[in-house]
């Protein structure tokens, strides 16, 4: 097995471990993270919008 199926294994059995042990601290994490990826998709697409509009 190469390395980065070992390291996916990994992440997925810890993630699921987590899950079951603490679901309130998994989900506070979760939203925490996905709010933090919208925040910075939104910024980088404002940005390429931004800079599109310079070109004009």
């Amino acid at each position: 097995m190469n390395a980065k199926k070992v390291l996916l294994i990994l992440v997925v059995v810890f993630l699921g471990f987590w899950m079951f042990q603490d679901p309130h601290g998994f989900a506070v994490s979760a939203k925490a993270a996905g709010g933090s990826a919208w925040q910075a998709l939104s910024s980088l697409f404002r940005g390429v919008i931004r800079f599109i509009n310079q070109l004009n």
